[in-house]
């Protein structure tokens, strides 16, 4: 079940935060984030107040999260988009986390197809989505799913974080 977070999510969302960028730490960094910027619990604070995070559960155990809006970054004004759309056009999706103990269970798809869904119901034409270039594994998983890579920019994320992006999008 994909949902509207609510004040309780606070935690597990920020718990799943702190478990994909400590694997990342131990392991391999795809995202690039970085642990005590972003993301952090005043992601899922502001967010689930902005009434644009969602949470996927399983039989009741949270498993993912995505916040889905229509804010677009003001770098995303640079991009030669393929599929030109008005701001009310277009879904972003920003922060999807599985975390580690969660993955390989087809929850990042998923939340797709929901963003997807949300973003007819809303009447959008196009998906926007942003992610870093060593994310290999995120950028498979958006190929393969229709996205495709408009453009590549340097950002600083957060106002903290040096990040190489690329941009993607869907047309609906």
């Amino acid at each position: 079940m994909i949902r509207l977070a609510t004040p309780a999510d606070i935690d597990n969302i920020a718990a799943s935060y702190e478990e994909l960028l400590i694997h990342e730490e131990q392991t391999t960094s795809y995202s690039r984030w970085k642990r005590g910027v972003y993301p952090s619990r005043a992601v899922p604070e502001s967010k689930i107040a902005a009434g644009s995070m969602y949470v996927l559960e399983d039989n009741g155990e949270f498993c993912a999260s995505v916040v889905l809006n229509q804010l677009q970054a003001p770098e995303y004004a640079a991009v030669e988009w393929q599929y030109p759309a008005a701001d009310h056009e277009v879904l972003v999706i920003h922060t999807l986390c599985v975390p580690p103990s969660k993955s390989g269970r087809g929850y990042a798809k998923q939340l797709l197809a929901f963003a997807r869904q949300l973003a007819l119901e809303w009447g959008c034409t196009v998906i926007r989505m942003d992610t870093h270039v060593a994310n290999t594994p995120a950028q498979q998983l958006y190929l393969k799913h229709g996205y495709r890579i408009s453009g590549r920019s340097e950002v600083l994320l957060n106002g903290q974080i040096l990040q190489d992006l690329y941009f993607l999008e869907l047309k609906l």
